[in-house]
């Protein structure tokens, strides 16, 4: 088992990385809907 992580460190490495931006992209995605909610609430209260 500890040949295949040697072996294949780069790809182990990669696929964590490829994780990190995907939860970042998911997390922003989210952030950028509820700020969309609070603008048009925002938007609703000055009219």
């Amino acid at each position: 088992m500890e040949q295949f992580f040697v072996d294949n460190s780069i790809y182990i490495v990669l696929a964590i990385v490829l994780m990190i931006w995907v939860g970042l992209g998911a997390y922003t995605m989210v952030l950028d809907t509820k700020l969309k909610g609070l603008e048009k609430r925002i938007a609703e209260d000055e009219e």
